[in-house]
């Protein structure tokens, strides 16, 4: 397969931002889409289900007089509730005993009611022929307890509900009849699409201008942390993404306010960290050449002066070697590369070590050095990395110890853990500084240059307990000192 050179990746991702719909368009659209989705659903329903809507609901109403009637038949209201009923629903309603005669009669419907033409003018045939007809069906089947008929009235393009049912009462059966006229919508209906011709004009270009409207509204404080994170993206960190009012957008500009903070105290430690590792670099460099270049004219002769010349070179070569298996070693940790060998051993077996490590401090070099023991504990966790991180606290100490050269271990032992606290009698540190004290870029300007070490012990420190995920920290005021802590787990006691 072939590899695109860098013109043709540039060329693809500018198709590719101008093929790209912007989100005010999109938004855009998408109101006038849905606005257009709202007028074809009215058009349907007005066209193709608004007759047939109409009818169910004059049956649904029908149905639901004869349920109100059929619970309230014995009661003494019974005649108001029914004229009620005709005159809410505009109903002919009729109640009739098994032989045909009309008990009650109630006409909203006026000339136009089958039911009151035929008893008036046939005797009542057509009252006795829906009759007869529930009454064969209930023979047949006693759950069958009604019957609807449907009748399109060809003279008033009307269609006619008929409806009876067969009630029990405390007086006897009764026959409830109820009639009601599904009445001719069609003019109705024409005024309503006329209408409706208007209502789509209107609301379409109401539509096209509140859409365009909230397009834009919606989508400037987008476009407003877009041109923000352009200036950022180029290196301008003093730029601010300030809130747009919306939750989400004002969400999104305080997480990218934040990421430019960080990035920002990243770049100045990134340069402080070359600054630092250069001058590092640099000073046991040019000791090197210096003395070489002394054995070299000077000292190549006389065997005492190269030994002692040959010395230092060696030292600073150990020194240099320190600084890179230092700053590798952050990086393995720091990557996860490096994996952790948990053993269980005495602590007290490994103070023992550390102190007689320091011991030449104390003789040779006037430091102070105690160690505070608890009871011994068994740890639970990588012996040489925790070796690591003792030392690297303990150098910190002697390198900021100041002159009284007083430096204090101390062994706390709590429940399930064990908590190692190492104090020095040093300057301290300023309270806005302790948040970065273990910060991989970060050196105090104030302190001096390492005397033990590379440097970056602090960071070696808080990469191993953060992979053991113990807690850490410092506790510090300025010119009272600092104390180091950490805590291990230790194997409960039985």
């Amino acid at each position: 397969m072939r590899n695109r050179n860098p013109v043709e990746k540039i060329k693809e991702r500018h198709d590719k931002k101008a093929a790209a719909t912007t989100i005010r368009s999109y938004i855009w659209i998408s109101f006038i889409i849905f606005t257009l989705i709202i007028l074809a659903l009215l058009w349907v329903f007005q066209y193709v289900f608004i007759k047939g809507y109409y009818s169910s609901m004059k049956a649904q109403m029908l149905y639901e007089a004869a349920d109100v009637i059929s619970k309230n038949i014995d009661s003494p209201h019974i005649e108001g509730d029914l004229r009620d009923l005709a005159f809410k629903n505009s109903l002919c309603i009729v109640v009739t005993d098994r032989n045909g005669r009309v008990i009650f009669l109630e006409n909203t419907l006026g000339s136009y009611s089958f039911y009151e033409l035929d008893i008036k003018g046939q005797d009542g045939q057509f009252l006795k022929s829906l009759r007869d007809d529930l009454d064969n069906r209930i023979e047949e089947n006693p759950e069958n307890g009604s019957i609807t008929k449907k009748y399109e009235n060809e003279d008033f393009k009307s269609l006619e509900l008929f409806y009876v049912e067969k009630l029990e009462t405390q007086s006897g059966d009764r026959y409830v009849y109820l009639e009601a006229t599904v009445d001719p919508i069609d003019s109705t209906t024409a005024i309503i699409k006329n209408q409706l011709v208007y209502i789509s004009i209107i609301l379409l270009e109401v539509s096209f201008i509140i859409t365009l409207f909230i397009s834009q509204r919606l989508s400037r404080p987008i476009v407003n942390i877009t041109k923000t994170a352009k200036k950022f993206a180029e290196g301008d960190y003093k730029t601010e993404f300030k809130s747009q009012s919306y939750q989400e957008v004002n969400e999104l500009s305080e997480v990218l306010d934040n990421a430019r903070v960080e990035v920002s105290k990243v770049s100045n430690l990134r340069r402080d960290l070359i600054s630092n590792v250069s001058h590092d670099l640099r000073t046991p460099l040019t000791i090197i050449k210096s003395y070489a270049e002394m054995v070299r004219d000077l000292s190549g002769d006389n065997p005492e002066k190269r030994q002692e010349h040959l010395k230092v070179i060696i030292d600073e070569s150990d020194r240099l070697s320190a600084l890179v298996s230092s700053l590798l070693e952050i990086s393995k940790l720091e990557s996860g590369n490096m994996e952790l060998e948990i053993t269980e051993f005495p602590l007290h077996e490994k103070m023992t070590e550390v102190k007689q490590r320091y011991e030449i401090l104390n003789l040779r070099e006037g430091y102070n050095i105690t160690f505070v023991e608890d009871t011994d504990v068994i740890c639970r966790c990588d012996s040489s990395k925790i070796d690591q991180v003792l030392y690297n606290l303990i150098n910190n100490a002697v390198n900021y110890c100041g002159e009284g050269k007083s430096i204090t271990i101390r062994q706390i032992n709590k429940p399930n853990f064990v908590r190692i606290q190492v104090t020095d009698d040093g300057a301290g540190i300023a309270r806005e500084k302790l948040p970065m004290i273990f910060d991989r870029y970060y050196r105090d300007e104030r302190s001096q240059r390492d005397k033990i070490g590379t440097g970056l012990g602090l960071s070696i420190v808080k990469e191993i307990l953060k992979m053991h995920k113990f807690p850490f920290g410092v506790i510090s005021e300025e010119g009272k000192g600092s104390t180091f802590w950490f805590e291990i787990a230790v194997v409960p006691q039985e």
